[in-house]
């Protein structure tokens, strides 16, 4: 679950990065505009904290439904598909390994892959290919 979280962390910086550059440039447009003008004008500053804390507000909206929500709900059904491992299941690693589930334990399971037998980290299972009692599906 972790590993997962920390693959997507670099995703989510850049999107910080990308707001915050957006945000500087709202901000350079206004203050433009408003020496275009040439009227002095008396600001006041409750009115632009206010602004300002409603565009982070909005901001931060934004980045829970776009990527934090996602994240959270994918990393639960992961959890799900690792509590729900039985013997015969095949698997995908994050490795790109397939195999089929030979035993389980606390934190590792052994697959079978091919000729090896490999004993691999829970959290390194990406999905779970084929269940041992359900039929497979032929994608032609």
């Amino acid at each position: 679950m972790w590993l997962r979280i920390h693959r997507l962390s670099g995703s989510i910086y850049y999107m910080m990065r990308f707001f915050a550059l957006f945000l500087l440039l709202a901000q350079q447009s206004l203050m433009a505009r408003d020496a275009a003008a040439q009227q002095p004008m008396v600001q006041d500053p409750i009115g632009g904290f206010i602004k300002n804390f409603w565009v982070m507000g909005i901001f931060g909206l934004g980045m829970w439904f776009l990527l934090i929500a996602p994240q959270r709900k994918k990393a639960k059904e992961l959890e799900a598909t690792l509590k729900s491992l039985k013997s015969g299941d095949k698997v995908v690693t994050n490795s790109g390994i397939l195999g089929v589930v030979l035993s389980i334990k606390d934190k590792t399971l052994s697959i079978r892959s091919a000729d090896t037998k490999l004993e691999i980290l829970k959290s390194s299972v990406l999905e779970v290919i084929e269940r041992s009692g359900e039929p497979s599906e032929s994608k032609s």
